[in-house]
């Protein structure tokens, strides 16, 4: 039996880690070639605060309410993890039982929820600007018997006209954070009020860690705009400049680039395991993104090196050399051989071989007929998104309050 172990370290690397078994669980995005590291780059400089487990805005709202809710009865150190956990876990039956409960976080699961919504959303309220607790949620459920101590102190200093000594109590939430509605821990919807979603607005737009990014920007744009599979199809990226198109554009030629490196892994496997079916369909789907290539050849030769990794390494400093190596030599294959050479490439096969067997040691499935075995047959394969299609159901919740007609 495996098992992951970690220390309490800080709330976002626990946040990478948990993100990472979810992301297992889904073939689409598992990362078979290393390169996670410059996608989540990309995802929290444009959608900072998101996560691709996310599924509804509201609960943005609602964890803190559960917290405060708690805070308020004084719920101790020692009983707020399975007070908390208890009232997720209620309330997964009451949106269950409401008008509008599609993205219901363990509807199915129930009492067995590995994954609470509180533990998806944490990284998330911090970035928003929600949470002003610095820490992950443990260090929270350690911190609050300290923290009533603390405003039992300073409610009693309230009288003490000129103290030089009064605490100063640090808020666990944001002071502005609106209220629940009555009984919302048991009348519950994921829709959103309209006070509720301009409230949300307010925080994407104004809080550091989100009021320079493209979420901001499509939040300020104001206008719905649904079915389109990467940011740079929205209609506002024409109007974008600066920063924002500078990123956007990297991310873009980064996506489009790299795309061609996990198909040609599958092929490989395909080939490996004598499936005829599924080496046909990398062979086309090769084809395709050679297509793309060729239509954004003038772009990429452009796309200038230097500021790309300028660009990706200020928002994440520790990307390893042999991931910067991995893809500066894929780039430069590309574009000297031409993608369409590139299934058939004895170099970029070599490459991506290479790579896998540099990552998982022992476990690379390349010429590893144990390991092959256990591949379902599309690892890794979809283009990279940078968390656009969550950002968009986000988004969305959030303009459908603005424009619902309760306050």
């Amino acid at each position: 039996m495996s098992s992951f172990v970690w220390l309490d370290y800080s709330e976002r690397e626990r946040r990478k880690m948990l993100d990472v078994i979810e992301l297992f669980r889904e073939s689409e995005t598992v990362d078979e070639l290393g390169i996670g590291s410059i996608r989540d780059a990309f995802a929290d400089m444009l959608f900072p605060g998101t996560s691709t487990i996310m599924t509804r805005a509201r609960y943005f709202l609602l964890i803190p309410w559960i917290y405060q809710h708690l805070e308020g009865r004084r719920v101790s150190s020692a009983q707020i993890e399975a007070r908390g956990r208890n009232t997720e876990i209620d309330l997964i039956e009451h949106i269950e039982a409401s008008n509008d409960n599609a993205g219901n976080i363990g509807r199915l699961a129930r009492s067995n929820l590995k994954r609470l919504a509180s533990s998806v959303y944490w990284q998330g309220l911090g970035v928003w600007g929600i949470r002003s607790f610095i820490g992950s949620q443990t260090q929270y459920y350690r911190s609050l018997d300290r923290y009533y101590q603390g405003q039992a102190r300073h409610a009693g200093r309230l009288s003490e006209r000129g103290s030089e000594h009064d605490d100063l109590i640090a808020p666990n939430w944001h002071g502005g954070l609106i209220s629940p509605p009555p009984g919302f821990l048991t009348t519950c919807s994921l829709r959103l009020s309209r006070r509720e979603a301009k409230y949300l607005a307010e925080r994407i737009t104004l809080s550091p860690g989100c009021s320079g990014s493209l979420l901001a920007a499509l939040v300020r744009h104001g206008k719905r705009e649904d079915d389109m599979t990467f940011a740079w199809e929205h209609p506002y990226y024409q109007r974008l400049n600066g920063k924002l198109s500078v990123q956007l554009d990297h991310a873009r030629n980064f996506s489009a680039l790299m795309h061609g490196a996990p198909l040609l892994y599958n092929l490989i496997l395909a080939e490996q395991t004598n499936n005829d079916t599924r080496r046909d369909r990398y062979c086309l789907l090769l084809r395709e993104w050679s297509d793309l290539i060729a239509e954004r050849r003038q772009s990429l030769e452009h796309w200038k090196n230097g500021e790309f990794w300028t660009v990706v390494l200020d928002q994440n400093a520790r990307i390893t050399p042999n991931t910067r190596s991995f893809v500066n030599e894929w780039w430069q294959l590309v574009l000297d051989a031409g993608p369409r050479d590139i299934a058939h490439s004895e170099v970029a096969r070599n490459l991506v071989t290479y790579r896998e067997r540099q990552i998982k040691k022992q476990l690379a499935r390349i010429n590893n007929p144990r390991a092959s075995e256990l591949w379902g047959g599309d690892s890794g394969i979809a283009p990279l998104d940078y968390r656009w299609r969550i950002s968009q159901i986000l988004i969305g919740d959030i303009f459908d309050g603005l424009g619902g007609g309760d306050a």
